[in-house]
């Protein structure tokens, strides 16, 4: 079931983790590879995506994060 444009989700993959559209590759190991320092065009290269796979998984995570809500622990 596709959730985001390029970003499905299937039981049998990955655990029902979100996945980058017609790959087996999580959006989280996408993510994690650019937060680790590879450039976009590493991780193209290394996982077999494409630009528009690798900024869809950006724009999933910055959605994610938006509608993180956010509540401070008693200090």
């Amino acid at each position: 079931m596709e959730i985001a444009p390029h970003i499905n989700v299937d039981p049998a993959i990955h655990h029902n983790k979100p996945v980058i559209t017609g790959t087996r590759v999580p959006v989280s190991i996408v993510i994690g590879s650019l937060a680790g320092g590879m450039s976009k065009e590493e991780v193209i290269q290394e996982y077999e995506l494409t630009k528009e796979q690798v900024e869809a998984a950006l724009a999933y995570a910055a959605l994610l994060v938006a509608e993180t809500d956010v509540m401070p622990l008693g200090v």
